[in-house]
């Protein structure tokens, strides 16, 4: 890639390309958890905290009617910081001069103004619509007025019973951090446990242990943990179909003659991707550009059975993701937790075993705050990366020349934003294609709140990027 080509897909702030495509999309800005005072104290006394989202700077509050505001960080007095605003219950005052304002911008007092001031009337602080969906609040930072529909995805239609958010930050560009789950083979690798643990002692909600459940189906007369089958059956055959939210990618390893591990992913353009955490659990996760440097990473887990444990998810979570700020604790000052002993006897990586996302973020962090791709030397293996930055690349010039934004951002694809369904299981080589799709159905008809077959997937189609 040419480092014009780079720096054009990698800077989001104000006035970029795109920055300016990324801000077609409602994007994640908190987690609804955030301001539960039983998880930070300081939420009961002041329900505001400063957001920093595509390199600009915002406080988000709620007010005592339950509204939201979402507003410009400095004051349009003379611009001191609202993060250190009062909180007055129905808007928030600087304490400069005590200029005030509610949840929508609009501004009520000016108190140091000579009585009869118009002043107020005539000033707004510049204010963002804000959305709440499966436990995160979306802010919208495109133009006036033309926010799209919210998909309706399966993690947002879920009831609160069924759905888990959570967060934490990477040091490092948005896109580098979005590819590394777009990618079906370093799963074989970065995520290679040496040893196999019990079915028995993985819990449905445990706290990374991914690679830990079993895939659906059978091989050989018994149930194969999936990180078993990305570590002997190394060499997938990767595909990829076009959908309209982004990308449907199906990684085949065959096993047997007769028998072949599928696995559907999807990847939703521009910052998500849907991945199968069980046969019954979903990871959709998105990834929000904090700056240019600095990503936050948001994941629903989006239970198809029974709820799910918020607490214990949270709590496991928890040791490796510093709460109230989402911080992790392993990073580049302590080596992200490596250990050559453990790489020799355990983990492919060397960095523990029971948060993989801890690879995924050494993965992204050591490649650089912003990875230098003319340096890369890719393969056929990396064909999903490919053609995802071919998609990124025309969406931007399309917005440029006054386009609507591809995906999730264009309004006439809305009724198409359902699903997206995903699947990791041992299946019949030849009919793998509609073994998924039958899995994906009994798996619906089984789930009270879940919505019937997707069209987009009913039948399974050519692929391409073979």
């Amino acid at each position: 890639m040419q480092a014009e080509q780079n720096e054009l897909i990698t800077r989001i702030g104000p006035g970029t390309a795109c920055g300016a495509l990324l801000r077609q999309y409602w994007q994640p800005v908190a987690l609804l958890a955030e301001f539960d005072a039983a998880l930070d104290p300081r939420m009961a006394l002041r329900p505001l905290k400063a957001v920093r989202v595509l390199g600009q700077e915002f406080i988000l509050f709620r007010d005592d009617l339950g509204r939201w505001g979402l507003l410009d960080r400095d004051c349009p007095h003379r611009g001191a910081d609202l993060a250190y605003a009062r909180h007055e219950g129905d808007g928030v005052r600087c304490p400069f001069h005590g200029w005030k304002f509610d949840a929508t911008g609009r501004c009520l007092e000016t108190p140091a103004e000579p009585v009869g001031s118009k002043l107020c009337d005539r000033v707004q602080q510049t204010s963002y619509p804000v959305l709440e969906r499966g436990g995160v609040l979306f802010g919208w930072f495109g133009p006036v007025g033309k926010a799209p529909p919210f998909p309706g995805f399966d993690c947002f239609n879920a009831p609160d019973t069924h759905v888990f958010a959570f967060k934490g930050l990477w040091h490092c560009n948005w896109l580098q951090a979005f590819e590394v789950g777009l990618d079906p083979a370093h799963t074989s690798f970065l995520h290679r446990f040496l040893n196999d643990a019990s079915l028995d002692d993985i819990g449905s909600n445990a706290g990374g242990k991914q690679f830990r459940s079993a895939s659906i189906g059978r091989f050989g007369g018994e149930q194969w943990p999936m990180t078993r089958v990305m570590r002997e059956f190394h060499r997938p055959d990767i595909s990829f179909d076009k959908r309209p939210w982004g990308l449907q990618i199906t990684t085949l390893r065959p096993m047997t003659p007769d028998l072949t591990h599928v696995r559907i992913t999807q990847g939703i353009f521009p910052c998500t991707f849907v991945i199968p955490l069980s046969a019954t659990l979903t990871i959709t996760q998105m990834h929000v550009p904090v700056d240019d440097t600095h990503t936050y990473w948001y994941s629903f887990f989006t239970s198809f059975a029974e709820p799910v444990d918020k607490a214990a998810m949270r709590e496991q979570r928890a040791r490796f993701i510093s709460l109230p700020d989402y911080l992790p604790k392993a990073g580049r000052q302590n080596h992200w937790g490596y250990d050559p002993e453990e790489q020799r006897s355990s983990t492919f990586l060397g960095m523990g075993e029971d948060d993989i996302n801890v690879h995924d973020q050494w993965a992204v962090e050591s490649m650089g705050p912003i990875q230098d791709r003319t340096r890369e030397h890719l393969g056929t293996s990396d064909k999903v990366i490919m053609a995802n930055r071919r998609m990124l690349l025309a969406a931007i010039d399309a917005v440029r020349a006054g386009q609507v934004a591809p995906g999730i951002a264009d309004p006439a694809l809305a009724g198409a934003m359902t699903g997206p369904d995903t699947v990791d299981g041992i299946a019949p080589a030849g009919t793998w294609g509609t073994w998924w799709q039958a899995q994906v159905q009994a798996r619906r008809q089984a789930t009270p709140w879940a919505d019937p077959v997707q069209p987009e997937t009913s039948a399974p189609a050519a692929p391409q990027g073979a």
